[in-house]
């Protein structure tokens, strides 16, 4: 439906982004191109070069791994544990609701269905500010349940020092190799394989534009989970938000980084207005201003709608990867939008609990990839397979005669071919093109 918001905050220019994101993907063809020709040699000129790091060996032994684990305190420890047993059981809920099943669809004809893990996912886990111990949860713990045999971990040190918390939680989810490498080249190594590092099948994990560039120009040659740009929030309200509330989430989300987009739609000029009010309040005493201020100044929006119809028909518009309701009916979000990476009902949660500590998983679409996909989820690193199998002679002359016919309808001889032979040895028919 067509809506007639009036917009209080725009946010900058798209073309301005897209020549930011050229720049992007000619540094990441050529640290790629570089990576291939290479290999380690060139991991480890652009490891020094970008994050400063170029140790003996960019893999942990696992005596390193005990000991980095070791000094990191009791309590966060036990944090760890207890974000990854939300995820684990979230991801084990997903995984039954997937099921494995063989039918007889003819006498003697049997078809069937089952899910095989991918044999080695690569999962990347940023760092470069912050420490996200959390999407070693997210990218590990769910290929662990899934039953991938061989995860490798890559995360990158954070201004020169090793990201003990990190590794921490890469290693109690489950990593089977564990690598301090971030950037291109972590990606680049996971995909091509160097001397040092067996390639995988698959790559899951966010980062910042030049991961999710590299990601993206592997894509094919690799599996990845999605195409994954800055981070966004998108806060639904009405009449009864709470400004503060709103204000409070929206920087939430914009302090992930300075292109991070955040944004409301609300039915309330008050509530907007007042919303903008709280975000320039609270923007000059946050520890991550940095990040956060320009966030808002470039890429923060607010709209004002005249309805929920309205409401829901915009967000849909902007398909964003998180969408908070903060409205008197959060559950009509479930019934009126199609079009989002993960839904947070009511004040009672954010968008900050499905980061850190809910369980789902926080690796989500975002540059408008909900219209098609949804998030990382135990199924990504499973890959639905089928089989076939014909044990009744007249259903084998069936399919045969069948097959013989719609393949010549093609021209395709050869499959009729095929076809042919099993009618043949099935019930006795003829080959007029078998000369011998």
């Amino acid at each position: 439906m067509a809506t007639t918001a009036t917009t209080l905050k725009h946010a900058v220019p798209k073309a301005e982004v897209t020549a930011s994101l050229d720049q992007v993907r000619a540094t990441v063809t050529g640290v790629i191109a570089d990576i291939r020709a290479r290999g380690d040699e060139a991991v480890r000129e652009y490891s020094e070069k970008f994050d400063n790091w170029s140790p003996d060996s960019f893999r942990l032994s696992a005596e390193e791994v005990d000991k980095i684990v070791a000094s990191v305190p009791q309590q966060v420890i036990d944090d760890i544990r207890f974000v990854q047993e939300q995820v684990r059981t979230f991801a084990r809920h997903q995984l039954d609701s997937l099921g494995e099943f063989e039918v007889e669809t003819l006498p003697g004809v049997r078809l069937g269905q089952k899910h095989v893990p991918v044999q080695a996912a690569g999962a990347y886990i940023p760092g470069g500010r912050y420490p996200l111990t959390a999407s070693a949860h997210m990218t590990i713990v769910t290929a662990k349940v899934a039953g991938v045999p061989r995860v490798v971990a890559c995360t990158p040190p954070i201004r020169g020092e090793i990201p003990a918390a990190t590794v921490a939680a890469m290693h109690l989810a489950g990593a089977d190799e564990i690598w301090l490498l971030g950037g291109v080249q972590a990606v680049a190594a996971m995909a091509v394989g160097t001397d040092t590092m067996e390639p995988v099948n698959l790559i899951a994990g966010p980062g910042n534009a030049y991961v999710a560039e590299a990601k993206r120009q592997l894509f094919g040659e690799i599996g990845i989970d999605l195409f994954a740009g800055p981070t966004e929030i998108l806060v639904l309200a009405d009449e009864q938000a709470d400004p503060f509330v709103c204000a409070v989430d929206l920087l939430s989300q914009a302090e992930h980084g300075p292109d991070s987009p955040a944004v409301l739609i609300t039915t309330s000029r008050e509530v907007a207005e007042k919303t903008i009010t709280e975000v320039e309040r609270l923007l000059p005493g946050m520890p991550t201003r940095d990040f956060a201020e320009p966030a808002w100044r470039d890429h923060g929006q607010v709209h004002v709608v005249g309805s929920l119809d309205e409401l829901y028909a915009l967000a849909d518009e902007f398909a964003f990867e998180h969408v908070e309701v903060l409205t008197a009916e959060p559950r009509l979000a479930l019934e009126r939008m199609t079009q989002y990476g993960a839904l947070f009902l009511g004040a009672g949660t954010c968008v900050s609990f499905g980061d850190k500590v809910i369980g789902t998983n926080h690796v989500l679409p975002t540059r408008g990839a909900a219209r098609y996909t949804g998030g990382l989820w135990v199924g990504k690193y499973l890959k639905t397979v089928t089989y076939q199998e014909v044990t009744d002679t007249a259903s084998q002359a069936l399919l045969g005669r069948l097959c013989g016919r719609a393949s010549r309808v093609e021209l395709f001889e050869g499959h009729a071919r095929s076809g042919d032979v099993r009618a043949a040895r099935a019930a006795g028919d003829e080959l007029p093109w078998n000369t011998a």
